[in-house]
């Protein structure tokens, strides 16, 4: 038996519950982990509420697809995984299938990667989904070049930092955009060229005195809605907008007629489009692994958790005043470095 976070209804934080369970064997093609660590996702907060693109199918449901541990039990048909082998998942699979917030878990082999030496369970928990959605819509979608700029919001959150990571091993210029200066200091600090506080500041005179008035080559949203507008004015021609969220919650303009038909290419993305292609992915996991071996790509953990403590967890999710990945451990992981600050919580 393992303990195992399950929802028997959609709602608010409060609907998790942690249940005993039993795992088993890990079926053909599937591997069984001892979860360390696991990261949270904004997307898991969705799907518990009913709000995800993919809606829950059956109740109780799983929660969860980023964790780190150590294999157990590998199935048949699995090679280049063993056990005792330290790992973590890749975002890979639906939580209508698989879940990760346990102290045990199947998950597909294919979604299971070796973990670098000198990465701990913590961070190991925290690389993929914010990697895989940086690379994948800064190199795979947007076709980045070295010389470009880089225009994002919602900057310190994991995907946030990543992306300046990622823009700046490409050798682009990422440009920030934060409500407040709180987060200044430490946007500039983790390698974004410049950040524009928007509470305060002029995006658009900013953007444009930063680019000689040239304008980003690409543009990152992750909050959509009538906002866009703006955005969109601020890419070259021939230039890119990617919408990867839309954390506004409210409806989003075409901006294009507007702005009298300009050479702008929108593009939505997810994350699946990079792990459902076994090329894309490949490219992926190589470029980031690369980045992780010699420490241009370090994820920021802002907070960790215990599992007993998964309700507050989700509410410090949802309450957006983190900067980085929140992680929760099952109690056989310790940080053992990069940017970790514990919860009060034991």
């Amino acid at each position: 038996m393992t303990r195992t976070v399950l929802f028997h209804e959609l709602g608010g934080p409060d609907v998790l519950r942690i249940e005993e369970l039993e795992v088993g064997a890990p079926g053909p093609g599937e591997v069984r982990i001892r979860v360390d660590a696991v990261g949270l996702n904004r997307a898991e907060a969705l799907f518990r509420a009913g709000r995800y693109i993919q809606p829950v199918r059956s109740f109780p449901a799983r929660l969860g697809n980023e964790a780190a541990g150590v294999v157990e039990a590998v199935g048949d048909g699995v090679g280049g995984v063993r056990v005792g082998q330290l790992v973590s998942t890749l975002p890979a699979f639906s939580q209508n299938d698989y879940g990760v917030y346990a102290e045990r878990a199947i998950v597909p082999a294919a979604a299971v990667v070796a973990r670098p030496e000198g990465l701990d369970a913590v961070r190991g928990s925290a690389v993929w989904m914010p990697y895989l959605t940086a690379y994948g819509a800064l190199v795979e979608t947007a076709r980045l070049r070295p010389g470009g700029t880089v225009l994002l919001n919602a900057a310190s959150s994991s995907t946030g930092l990543a992306i300046i990571d990622v823009a700046n091993q490409v050798g682009a210029t990422p440009i920030a955009l934060t409500r407040t200066a709180a987060k200044r200091e430490f946007l500039v600090k983790h390698g974004a060229a410049d950040v524009v506080v928007t509470d305060d500041e002029s995006v658009s005179e900013r953007v444009l005195a930063a680019t000689g008035g040239r304008g980003v080559e690409v543009v990152m949203d992750a909050v959509a809605g009538p906002g866009i507008t703006d955005l969109a004015r601020l890419v070259t021609p021939g230039g890119t907008l990617v919408v990867y969220g839309g954390l506004s919650g409210q409806p989003t303009p075409y901006p294009g007629v507007e702005l009298g038909l300009p050479a702008l290419n929108i593009r939505s993305f997810t994350m699946l489009e990079i792990t459902g292609e076994p090329a894309r992915l490949r490219r992926a996991t190589a470029f980031i692994g690369a980045g992780l071996r010699t420490g241009a790509f370090d994820p920021v953990v802002d907070r960790v958790f215990a599992l007993d403590d998964i309700v507050e967890a989700h509410r410090y999710l949802e309450s957006n005043a983190q900067v980085g990945k929140i992680v929760v451990t099952t109690g056989s992981a310790t940080a053992t470095g990069g940017t970790v600050t514990t919860a009060d919580a034991p």
